[in-house]
């Protein structure tokens, strides 16, 4: 049910907007919202998650990772994952990690398959510390004790690379059809007419608290430039100490063509299910900027622009390498 104490604007997507994209993303069958004074862009049924998530009880042991979608979580949430678990092999070859991570607001899509483990977020309160949680929710939608709790760490990625990694990712999800095309879904995007967006708003808030001493901001350009002194970080962050030997292993163990192999991370079995589609998996190329073998100029020069006008007037920026 609805909540009517929620603080935030919850707006519905007016009806032939959601029957137009409804029809591009033929997986969500119930409807859009806009909430809060940006407007993120979610399904209908947030709705009724929004209160629960906002007023859920932060434990000082919990840890969070959060990103925009397809900004290397998965490979963030390993990373983060080993090292506040000491580099336990043992658990992370066996378990697969949408098990070792709550997805905060996966109940809010109503055609998520039970085997993906979508957890109500009432149940997330009984689960033992210390809980490692996922979210792409922005921080403004998220409790708002949180950073003054526990430890969260931000990825952000390229968004050029991010769309086109998320439009993938949607005709694997079967979110989108197998035959839609990108260029759409970009128009889409830089709309704020995607899941999750606006894309800006969402990573500004994040590098707006980037110095809470509970933030740690990372950018997927670095992780795959070095990782090993993204170990480092991520152990310094949590208060691990790590030897030059567990951060080489740790390094082989998160070096994409191995991470692209490992069955706990990549959700074969999934795909071999058919609730996945069989085209490119889960963990896909991780490729910085890769965007440039599907932007036509077009799209190039629109993304210049739409960078330029969100960067304006902030001291964000992407890592150039």
């Amino acid at each position: 049910m609805e909540n009517n104490n929620y603080p935030l604007e919850i707006r519905d997507v007016e009806p032939e907007m959601a029957e137009i994209l409804m029809k591009y993303f033929t997986g969500e069958h119930t409807g859009f919202v806009r909430v809060g004074p940006k407007g993120y862009f979610l399904p209908y049924m947030f709705k009724y998650e929004a209160f629960k998530i906002y007023t859920m009880e932060i434990r000082p042991t919990d840890v969070f990772v959060v990103s925009y979608p397809r900004s290397g979580t998965t490979w963030t949430q390993e990373l983060v994952w080993m090292v506040a678990n000491d580099t336990d092999y043992e658990t992370a070859n066996k378990m697969p990690q949408f098990k070792r991570y709550t997805f905060l607001e996966l109940s809010m899509f109503s055609s998520v398959d039970n085997s993906l483990n979508p957890i109500k977020v009432e149940d997330i309160a009984k689960l033992p510390a210390p809980r490692f949680i996922k979210s792409h929710l922005p921080l403004s939608l998220l409790p708002p004790k949180l950073l003054d709790t526990t430890k969260v760490v931000y990825v952000a990625r390229d968004p050029r690379d991010v769309v086109v990694s998320f439009f993938h990712h949607n005709k694997l999800m079967r979110f989108i059809s197998e035959d839609a095309e990108l260029k759409p879904y970009w128009n889409y995007f830089i709309k704020s007419e995607v899941l999750w967006t606006p894309y800006f708003s969402h990573v500004l808030e994040a590098w707006e608290k980037r110095s809470h001493p509970n933030m740690l901001f990372l950018f997927y350009e670095e992780l795959s430039k070095d990782m090993p002194a993204a170990i480092l970080r991520v152990a310094k962050f949590l208060g691990k100490e790590v030897t030059s030997e567990q951060v080489a292993k740790l390094n082989e163990h998160l070096d994409f063509k191995n991470f692209k192999k490992n069955k706990t991370v990549n959700l074969e079995e999934f795909q071999e299910s058919g609730i996945f589609t069989k085209g490119p998996g889960f963990v896909r190329k991780g490729k910085v900027g890769g965007w440039r073998d599907d932007f036509d100029e077009e799209m190039t020069e629109q993304a210049e622009k739409w960078i330029a006008e969100n960067l304006r007037g902030t001291d964000f920026r992407f890592p150039n390498f």
